[in-house]
């Protein structure tokens, strides 16, 4: 007993059970084995198919980065370049914004609460192409909603889906309904963790309700608010549904995307190889725009 109390602690710290890492990759295995086959293979193939010329009857012919200079003079790929990029830059505001205002608005309610979180929650879980056919109805120049109320106060009828000025801010704003629950929820959990202690400090020094927002609760929200722009961008720039079903890329391709643009030519020209290629320039710009937002919004103090 003596002598196993006179040795040092590392010699009986080394004594005791050894760690082995193997059996947590067991538990971890079938999930990395479902990631390898569904995530990295097809980046990887998608990567190699972009560096040839792949057609639907399987014949194939390696043609090195030709797609890639082929994008860089394609003005149908610029026009959908930028008109991927307006639409974010409307998009993702309107939703942050309107997500940020419904958790603040539902984190000061006490009566009810769960039942207008269900709702507003609601259209999240419902079908895009639902939505889009709603809100094309609501947006119809003839017999539509939206312009049987500017009726009433003599101002219409307004085409929104059919003129180019405002047909994005549109297909914005039915995205932005469509998908702002999930955000909410997300913001009103961080709001939620805002210590209280640092508000009533505030509270104490003299701090009026929008000083304890934007000094307190803002910064302790950042974390939040990055993911929040992380996801919100990247479902931006893979917009799609909501365009095919409302405009069909029109008027004159004001709403052609990126992702509308891949659409076409990987399943209606069967150019798969060019297809694959602006997949991968498009996941390069995301990567770069959460760079950016990562370095605005996401770091450490």
């Amino acid at each position: 007993m003596t002598e196993a109390l006179r040795q040092p602690a590392s010699a009986v710290r080394r004594r005791g059970p050894r760690r082995r890492p193997w059996i947590g990759l067991l538990f971890v295995a079938p999930m990395l084995v479902l990631f390898l086959l569904f995530r990295f293979l097809p980046v990887l193939g998608a990567v190699l198919l972009s560096l040839t010329d792949y057609r639907l009857s399987g014949k194939w012919t390696f043609i090195a980065v030709d797609n890639y200079t082929r994008l860089l003079s394609d003005s149908l790929f610029h026009q959908a370049l930028i008109t991927t990029l307006i639409y974010t830059v409307i998009f993702v505001p309107l939703t942050v914004l309107l997500s940020l205002g419904t958790a603040v608005l539902l984190h000061q309610v006490v009566w009810k609460r769960g039942f207008f979180r269900g709702v507003f929650f609601l259209p999240y879980v419902t079908s895009i192409v639902l939505a889009a056919v709603i809100w094309k109805w609501i947006y119809d120049a003839q017999d539509g909603l939206l312009n049987g109320v500017l009726g009433l106060v003599s101002i219409g009828p307004v085409d929104f889906l059919g003129q180019s000025g405002s047909v994005l801010p549109s297909i914005a704003v039915t995205s932005a309904w469509k998908g702002f629950g999930y955000s909410m929820l997300i913001l009103l959990a961080g709001l939620q963790a805002v210590p209280k202690s640092y508000l009533e400090a505030a509270m104490i020094d003299g701090a009026g309700t929008w000083q304890r927002f934007r000094y307190v609760t803002l910064p302790q929200l950042r974390p939040v608010l990055f993911f929040v722009l992380v996801i919100e961008t990247i479902g931006a720039f893979q917009v799609f549904d909501a365009m095919y079903v409302m405009t069909g890329g029109g008027p004159v391709r004001s709403s052609y995307s990126l992702v509308y643009l891949l659409y076409d030519s990987g399943f209606k020209y069967f150019d798969f190889g060019y297809a694959s290629a602006i997949g991968l320039v498009l996941f390069l710009i995301v990567l770069i725009v959460s760079l950016v937002q990562r370095r605005l919004v996401g770091r450490d103090d």
